[in-house]
């Protein structure tokens, strides 16, 4: 009797989201009545919104040589993975915070499924495009396959760096198609309540913000911060010192995103006196005219001891005459020690915002500069060669004061930084929740760009970021009294996982290839035959394990373990909520003791089933029969 074929079950999506379906599906839902034969129809769409567009009318935006590109690289689609790599983590089982190697646009793509939303500020210091700089291998711009040949190559002599010298026809277009598909990919992360800050400099300010209004909404821009990266003068420039970089900021939707006041400072507190005693504790005084026109603000008020004021010419008081009476009357008003002077408005220290509202102009004093940077890069990084220290690093204190407004102590808020660098971004987190007790995590990505000069321990500039933070982590443990790599539920988390961007271990159809293949029909049937088992040989267990999380949505730092069930050794993740099992020869009492844990989602390798279609079959509508996700891969 022929087996009976099981039921098509869910298939776990070994590539990474396809955004311009999910976009589609999105649009179609809003606006059916755009959508003709399943196909968006233009000038339906422009209908629905009663705006028939006239073509080859003249609109305004940024266009540059090679947008069409950069929009593509979007849409096209990873099949890579991250895989783990225990050797240079700290606290992996336990730590939620993230080190990447890769790619960025390649790894953003990736953490679209498990992060989607959720990340609640980016910071980037991406290259600011002076001509010297690295902007990206010109030796890869297609997605996995080059960046694979790529990391070959960084041990064996170096890789040819794009510098994008002023020269090229295409200075500001090659940076413009680099910057558009990360800034799309991170948006898509960042949470409604988000926010992403973006150093900058004078170069491309005005590209990047044109480039950011376009992809965030120009409703959505929340200020262009300036800061003042030095204390003193370069005598030696030749027609001005540049004392400042630029940091944009732009909200997910600024209907939802507030910045947290910042603490005050024991100077500001100190302006909050009681030279009168008065029961409501300290206070300041402030001006009681304001500039700006009111009717009902000219009127004329008399001290205790008899003299009288008017608001100075062209000047107004600030409220009308009632409510002045009855401010005096509540001794809310200030006419100096003898009684005698111009009324000010008394603030009561208790009463007003528990912290100051962030300005604009961050001066070197407060958040830092430049050789102060460059010092605790030197204090947490010991170098060979000084080729090798990196001048355009941010200071910490810089990070922090964004760390500050954009996120909040005790909500586990995720970070990003996909232009990681020398790590400043996860040092400084560390060192906000080491001040402020807080339980923040960091994903950072960074390419492993190969050093000037290739030292014992670092060749690349992600050696040295790593070898940053692991100077930090130490630092913090000793202070917090705990064992490096010893504590297991002590805060804060004194840790990071390292995952590297690299191949799926899973044979994934590759159209392209195919179709290269399909001339000659043997080699077609080879590659063929090549996906009758659809896991490489010697992929590891905890390789393939993290793939599947990765590619279902799961957060890459939930809690996983093991299990033996039916003499089977299956994976419990996220407490449970998600079971995998990897082991060939599983048996319906496997299955029935998977069952009885209540996970919301199982997975199983097809080879789980050894063929057996009428196991998996019955394992499909069981599953089913509980609400139980089931899906194979």
């Amino acid at each position: 009797m022929p087996s009976q074929k099981p039921p098509d079950s869910d298939r776990v999506p070994l590539t990474s989201p396809d955004i311009p379906a999910e976009r589609l599906a999105a649009l179609q839902s809003v606006v059916p009545e755009a959508f003709a034969e399943g196909k968006l129809d233009l000038e339906r769409l422009a209908a629905a919104l009663g705006d028939v567009a006239e073509p080859q009318r003249e609109r305004y935006g940024l266009s540059w040589a090679g947008k069409a590109d950069a929009i593509r690289a979007i849409q096209s689609r990873s099949i890579g993975t991250l895989k783990p790599d225990r050797s240079r983590s700290i606290n992996f089982d336990t730590t939620g915070n993230l080190f990447i190697e890769g790619d960025n646009l390649e790894v953003l793509k990736l953490l679209q499924r498990s992060y989607h939303g959720r990340v609640k500020m980016i910071y980037i210091d991406p290259p600011y495009n002076t001509g010297k700089e690295f902007i990206y291998p010109d030796n890869y711009a297609e997605g996995l396959r080059d960046y694979l040949e790529f990391s070959k190559q960084v041990g064996e002599g170096g890789l040819r760096m794009g510098s994008n010298a002023d020269t090229n026809g295409r200075y500001h277009s090659k940076w413009l198609s680099m910057m558009y598909p990360r800034l799309f990919l991170a948006r898509q992360l960042l949470c409604d309540d988000g926010v992403i800050f973006i150093s900058i400099d004078d170069h491309e300010v005005h590209n990047l913000r044109m480039v950011i209004n376009e992809i965030f909404g120009e409703e959505n821009f929340v200020a262009t911060i300036i800061w003042q990266k030095v204390f003193a003068p370069k005598n030696t420039a030749r027609q001005f010192s540049e004392d400042h970089d630029y940091i944009i900021a732009f909200a997910k939707r600024t209907e939802s995103w507030m910045p947290a006041l910042l603490p005050r400072s024991a100077q500001a507190i100190a302006r909050y006196e009681n030279p009168d005693n008065d029961a409501r504790g300290p206070w300041s005084s402030s001006d009681f005219t304001a500039r700006n026109y009111y009717a009902e603000g000219q009127y004329e008020v008399t001290s205790p001891n008899g003299n009288k004021y008017r608001p100075p010419l062209g000047a107004y008081w600030r409220v009308n005459e009632k409510k002045f009476k009855s401010l005096d009357l509540d001794k809310r008003i200030w006419w100096g020690p003898n009684g005698g002077g111009m009324p000010r408005l008394k603030r009561f220290l208790s009463e007003v915002k528990e912290g100051v509202v962030p300005q604009t102009l961050w001066k070197y004093d407060e958040v830092g500069h430049t050789q102060e940077a460059k010092k605790e890069l030197l204090d947490f990084v010991s170098f060979e060669n000084t080729d090798n220290v990196i001048d355009s690093v941010k200071p910490t204190r810089l990070i922090q004061r964004m760390l500050q407004i954009g996120t909040l102590p005790d909500e586990g808020d995720i970070v990003l930084d996909f232009f990681a660098g020398t790590g400043t971004t996860a040092h400084a987190l560390l060192k906000q929740n080491h001040e402020d007790g807080g339980n923040r995590q960091f994903i950072l990505v960074q390419l492993p760009e190969p050093l000037p000069v290739a030292e014992s321990k670092l060749k690349t500039i992600l050696d040295v970021g790593q070898a940053r933070i692991r100077s930090a982590i130490q630092r913090f443990t000793k202070k917090n009294g705990e064992t490096l790599n010893g504590a297991s539920e002590a805060p804060p988390d004194l840790g990071f996982k390292v995952m590297r961007l690299d191949a799926s271990d899973f044979k994934v159809w590759d159209a392209e290839q195919a179709g290269e293949r399909s001339r000659n029909p043997q080699t077609l049937m080879e590659y063929m035959e090549g996906h009758v088992h659809n896991i490489l040989s010697g992929a590891k267990d905890e390789d393939i394990l993290f793939e599947l999380m990765l590619k279902s949505g799961v957060d890459l730092s939930a809690s996983r373990e093991t299990v033996s069930l039916g003499g089977k050794t299956i994976y419990r993740v996220d407490g449970g909520a998600m079971i995998v099992c990897l082991t060939d020869g599983v048996t319906a009492g496997t299955m029935r003791e998977i069952i009885a844990l209540s996970p919301k989602q199982v997975i199983c390798l097809d080879r789980c089933f050894n063929g057996d279609d009428a196991l998996k079959t019955n394992t499909v509508l069981e599953m089913k029969s509980h609400n139980i996700q089931f899906q194979t891969a």
